[in-house]
């Protein structure tokens, strides 16, 4: 005990000048951000608790189910089924914890970013945009919005690149390249789809950038602010790690879908919570990453390349972390944010779903990565999996109730708490109380949580759909224009 005390005294000391040039340091502003964060964690907490309290995590042994004997009342196979079913919410426990270990212990109201030096001085950045051209207005719009907020942070070592696989007529525009992926381009691995594309972009005799350049990568539909640009300006100027991603919202201007916006609300809320948890902590991508506001430097890029053949192109982002993280390259979390659209319809958001777990399950399967690498993304593709039974729990708690240890309860409370937690704290992220006003901010916040059933159901149809399908290799391109009704299958 005297050793662990001396040990405490030896850290206090050998940071103190550190915490005591902390606290001169704060202003105004600093302290209100954080009082904002210890109140969304006390919040949380008390959430959570509550969560934890109304499933009953806080029953003792003096409690009627404790007078169950379930081996006499359902006999022994229902028994061993309902006390599986009871075990199965713990395989998402890793990503539960990392989304709580974020919000804990990361500001989830950082600054305002400001430029660490000149724009002028900085690496060459490029904005990677990909496309399968079937949207050449929205790609049009977005590049023109796109090129105004760099030139409005004063970015002027950059330039905006759109690659696609069917020719678009944009009429030329400044710092814009366009290339268009032949069709009968094909990578040595026979990668597809996007992945296809971003690997054409690495090829010596396509390729302009150099090894100590940057490409973010963007999806169509994504709309740069300033803060993203700033953060993402610092990011490379730092160049202490090769990759970086920051958070993007879904709630941008006009809602095409309210379901499909809110039940995104909790990729949001993994944003600042295992994400952020994970690159600052670890520099690794323990649970991956998204596809867009990717920060890569050039070199570190093509060594790891996107060209792992078709199992990998279903979800390229995800395989493309991996091997990535096997290769030991590090990643960081870039301030400021982004903007997408959520999918316009509930098909597509299914869809969606079914493509990332068909992607992720691949990625885990494949022999070219070692498992350690894989524990993360295992874990969530077996909660994926166990998705439709796990929700079963609900009901066969209420109809056939069963003894567990009160630990467990609390455990699986806390789960609960946590998940219907990032839906709350995402829509909280996404939408402006300034523009909304507080009745219809918080209308809408409570809205997110009502929305949960809603958002679990179509979670497990695209589980039982993936399941029955599993042997089906495609690439759905969900709509991205409100003005064009046209959909590709790939």
């Amino acid at each position: 005990m005297s050793n662990l005390f001396q040990t405490v005294l030896n850290l206090l000391h050998s940071n103190y000048l550190t915490i005591n040039t902390m606290f001169i340091n704060l202003n105004v502003t600093t302290i209100k951000r954080l009082l904002q964060h210890l109140l969304v964690f006390i919040t949380m907490c008390v959430f959570i608790l509550t969560i934890i309290y109304i499933t009953g995590g806080f029953q003792d042994e003096n409690d009627p189910i404790w007078q169950i004997n379930p081996i006499e009342t359902y006999g022994w196979c229902l028994t061993i089924f309902f006390y599986i079913l009871r075990v199965l919410p713990c395989t998402s426990l890793p990503l539960t914890l990392s989304n709580f270990f974020g919000l804990t212990f990361f500001n989830t109201f950082q600054s305002k970013p400001h430029l660490k030096s000149s724009p002028l001085l900085g690496p060459f950045i490029c904005f990677r945009v990909v496309t399968r051209g079937d949207y050449p207005l929205l790609v049009k719009e977005n590049v023109e919005q796109n090129l105004f907020t760099c030139n409005k942070v004063g970015l002027d070592n950059f330039m905006i690149e759109v690659v696609t696989d069917k020719a678009i007529h944009i009429q030329d525009m400044p710092r814009l390249r366009v290339l268009v992926v032949p069709y009968e381009y094909n990578t040595r691995a026979g990668t597809l789809y996007k992945a296809r594309a971003l690997q054409y972009c690495l090829e010596s005799n396509i390729n302009i950038l150099s090894d100590e350049d940057w490409i973010v990568h963007l999806d169509e539909e994504t709309i740069l602010t300033e803060e993203s640009v700033i953060g993402i300006f610092n990011f490379v100027t730092d160049g202490n790690v090769e990759f970086g991603q920051g958070v993007i919202t879904y709630a941008r201007d006009k809602i095409i879908n309210w379901c499909t916006t809110l039940s995104d609300c909790i990729r949001v809320g993994i944003d600042f919570g295992s994400l952020q948890f994970t690159f600052r902590a670890f520099q690794k991508p323990i649970f991956s990453w998204k596809g867009s506001f990717v920060v890569a430097n050039v070199g570190a890029e093509k060594q790891v390349s996107f060209d792992h053949g078709p199992e990998a192109s279903i979800a390229e982002d995800c395989y493309f972390a991996m091997v990535a993280f096997r290769e030991g390259y590090r990643f960081g979390f870039v301030q400021g944010e982004m903007y997408e659209k959520s999918t316009f319809t509930v098909i597509d958001f299914v869809q969606q779903r079914k493509r990332w777990m068909q992607g992720i399950f691949a990625t885990v399967c494949s022999p070219c990565i070692p498992w350690k690498y894989k524990l993360g993304i295992g874990c969530m593709i077996v909660s994926w999996i166990c998705m439709p039974f796990t929700t079963l729990n609900l009901p066969i708690s209420l109809f056939f109730p069963i003894p567990v240890s009160p630990h467990y309860n609390i455990i699986c409370g806390f789960m609960v708490g946590v998940t219907c937690f990032l839906f709350i704290f995402g829509a909280a992220k996404s939408f402006s109380w300034q523009k909304l006003g507080t009745a219809r901010y918080l209308t809408i916040c409570l809205a997110a949580f009502i929305n949960i059933p809603v958002t679990l159901i179509l979670e497990n149809i695209a589980t039982l759909w993936w399941m029955m399908s599993r042997k089906h290799i495609g690439f759905h391109v969900v709509k991205k224009d409100s003005r064009n009704p046209h959909i590709t299958i790939a």
